[in-house]
């Protein structure tokens, strides 16, 4: 996070619309620094020595600043009007002067918009009103609203980095008074993520609460199918605590009425059915984006990516057995699924896919209790999730707890809110969630696991071993992956395998339902004089769909669908 101290540096974060808004209304030269800090604090030397002042006068202007930003530049921008606001408050007011202490009732009165938006941490108590337009988080914020930080920033633990920590300190208005203080203590000894699963040592962390973490990409393609340990984990929230005798899963959106299902009766009541598919995150390969310009979300490397076994009753079968029919089919479109992962709220993490899918026997959507021949590891989704081959890993939900049939989308924020691709000419500005579809089958993708990025090649080996995999979303089978080793202007096919044997070339799966990945390998001769090697690859899929050349065109605010070409640079030694 920069330290924007001027109001040159301010500016350039501004939107071209903000810009143009705040000349057009208030005739303020955004590039100077006395326009703006005037604008904002109005004069100063009628308020020396008055701590109030920074708490209230300022705030209507600002208030309009504010509310010109949205969230991703809003950060920035709020952590550079905080330096300067802190900067001039330390000058101006005497460090002697004490703030005012506040009870938790008094605090609680401060829960909206309109009455101002107070919050406490660590025994303090700020008031974030003008901050609830730029928090990158969204409105999710206001859940907080009169009442203590601490359960929500456990729950996201993105918090409590520094540059966050300075931004809210310029919100301080007052102390929350001792006994209060205790209260919210004793309250908050409770980690949500204390009975999170061990994990394996060996996964490369994006973060610890919630955990997400991808395997090293050296690893990634060593076995056909990804151990179970080894497979990347993408959590929202806390790992649920499920008792597998009291689970039960609910049917909802049926004429029969709500079902509720064990986990026995989805064993012995239904036929097990096994499939082969892979998973990946839509923000694979984010990191690549990031490189163009800043992205908001974890920043995931190539391998959030794994391929597994999956073993359970067929959805349209549990559908059927519970009722639906015709009647049903005349109205519904969408299948909705809710995780019994919670936050604080008490609000699941939810999502849904079409209802054709969930219903196709071609489909193969399955409600799994197994992965790899044994019980779904917690990380996984224990005692079941739901398991949608060829669409983007955020609609398989885990620790499922709700199927619902509908005739419209989920309306969970990660429906409609998250996982949806645009333009790379749309900005926190200007971005409307509502005008795109959310992300279901994803795209034609590859990546390079050996050799890795910066590595060096012998020369007196004559040749480098390029190894990688490939995949493509809606059952597209992976036809043809290319490889150079030049940069792309000359190419080799590399040969595919799809099957746990060393067999080339690999057998075809049924045509739209290739669910799991391809490896893939080749031994390419050193160009001769050749010093760095850009090795690069790229994939072709049965609709001969192929992968971009570069990021820049398809970079994205949330660096989703990332598939450019992938490249590794190494030395020839």
């Amino acid at each position: 996070m920069h330290r924007l101290r001027h109001c040159r540096g301010l500016a350039c974060v501004f939107s071209p619309s903000a810009q143009s808004a705040l000349k057009l209304k208030n005739n303020i030269p955004l590039a100077s620094c006395s326009g703006l800090v005037s604008y904002c604090w109005g004069s100063r030397s009628s308020h020396q020595g008055q701590s109030s002042y920074y708490y209230s006068s300022w705030r209507p202007r600002l208030r309009y600043v504010l509310m010109s930003l949205v969230a991703g530049t809003g950060a920035v921008v709020a952590y550079g009007l905080h330096q300067v606001k802190s900067e001039r408050a330390a000058a101006a007011v005497p460090q002697t002067v004490s703030l005012p202490v506040y009870t938790q009732e008094e605090v609680m009165k401060h829960c909206s918009l309109d009455k101002g938006i107070w919050v406490t941490y660590n025994g303090d108590v700020y008031d974030i009103t003008d901050f609830v337009a730029i928090h990158p988080g969204g409105n999710r914020i206001l859940l907080a609203a009169g009442g203590a930080l601490e359960p929500f920033w456990s729950l996201y633990a993105v918090h409590r980095q520094e540059h966050v920590q300075e931004i809210l300190s310029g919100y301080k208005v007052g102390v929350l008074q001792a006994e209060d203080c205790k209260k919210q203590e004793a309250a908050n000894l409770v980690d949500p993520y204390s009975t999170d699963p061990p994990r394996h040592p060996a996964l490369i962390v994006n973060s610890l609460k919630p955990f997400n973490a991808e395997p090293p990409p050296g690893l990634l393609t060593d076995s056909y199918i990804t151990p179970s340990a080894l497979f990347f984990t993408r959590n929202h929230l806390p790992v649920p605590q499920v008792d597998p005798n009291k689970y039960r899963l609910k049917i909802e959106g049926l004429p029969s009425g709500t079902m509720s299902l064990t986990l026995n009766t989805l064993k012995s009541n239904f036929p097990k059915y096994t499939v082969i598919a892979t998973i990946q995150c839509a923000g694979n390969r984010r990191s690549d984006m990031s490189k163009v310009k800043p992205v908001k979300g974890l920043n995931w490397g190539f391998a959030a990516i794994g391929n597994a076994t999956w073993s359970g009753a067929r959805l349209r079968d549990v559908l059927y057995h519970c009722g639906f029919g015709p009647e049903v089919a005349a109205k519904a479109r969408h299948v909705q699924f809710e995780g019994l992962d919670c936050d604080v709220t008490g609000m699941p993490y939810g999502v849904s896919i079409p209802l054709n899918k969930a219903l196709s026997e071609e489909g193969d959507v399955l409600l799994a209790y197994e992965m790899n021949g044994e019980e779904l590891p917690a990380d996984h989704g224990y005692p079941v999730r739901v398991i949608v081959p060829g669409v983007a890993g955020a609609r398989n939900v885990k620790w499922l707890g709700k199927v619902v049939i509908s005739e419209v989308e989920s309306e969970c924020h990660w429906q409609q809110n998250d996982y949806k691709g645009f333009s790379p000419g749309t900005n926190w500005d200007t971005v409307d969630y509502k005008s795109a579809p959310a992300i279901q089958e994803l795209p034609v993708q590859s990546a390079i696991t050996q050799p890795v990025d910066g590595s060096l090649v012998d020369r007196r080996m004559e040749e480098v071993n390029v190894k990688g995999y490939a995949w493509s979303g809606g059952g597209r089978e992976v036809v043809r992956v290319d490889v150079s080793v030049d940069g792309g202007k000359t190419w080799h096919v590399a040969k595919l395998r799809d099957n746990g044997e060393d067999e080339f070339p690999a057998p075809s799966p049924q045509p739209g339902r290739a669910w799991a990945w391809k490896l893939w390998e080749i031994a390419i001769p050193l160009p001769e004089g050749a010093e760095v090697l850009e090795v690069v690859c790229k994939a072709v899929d049965s609709s001969y769909n192929t992968q971009p050349d570069s990021v820049p065109p398809i970079w994205n605010l949330r660096g989703v669908l990332c598939n450019a070409w992938h490249r590794v640079k190494v030395k020839v030694n």
